[in-house]
């Protein structure tokens, strides 16, 4: 099993950043970020593997956000700028211990993001 806890979500204005940070209990193949908009299904938003190799952004969020893995500190990050109304939903942590990064195992709670305009 592994527990995974995000922090870093809040309020902003468009146009300002935010940094999420996923800290998982133990090691991890691939993680990467969710969110889901209030009437919206939930949508990948980057993920990465261990090694780094193919982060994937939607297409969304290219340009803008950045992943990133901390692997001594089994620690997930997601630096967001250029922050956009759009961008609001709660975004969850995720992660597997095996396979690809098209399946996730393990979630987190989520945490809010609120752009506003």
């Amino acid at each position: 099993q592994v527990q995974l806890v995000e922090s870093g979500g809040g309020s902003v204005q468009a146009g300002g950043s935010l940094r999420l940070s996923c800290a998982a209990s133990g090691w991890t193949i691939c993680m990467g970020w969710f969110r889901q908009a209030p009437g919206k299904e939930r949508e990948a938003v980057a993920t990465i593997y261990t090694s780094g190799a193919r982060p994937f952004y939607t297409d969304s969020v290219k340009g803008r956000f950045t992943i990133s893995r901390d692997n001594a500190k089994n620690t997930l990050y997601l630096q967001m700028n250029s922050l956009e109304p759009e961008d609001t939903a709660v975004y969850t942590c995720a992660a597997n211990r095996g396979g690809t990064c098209g399946s996730f195992t393990y979630w987190g709670q989520g945490t809010q993001v609120t752009v506003s305009s």
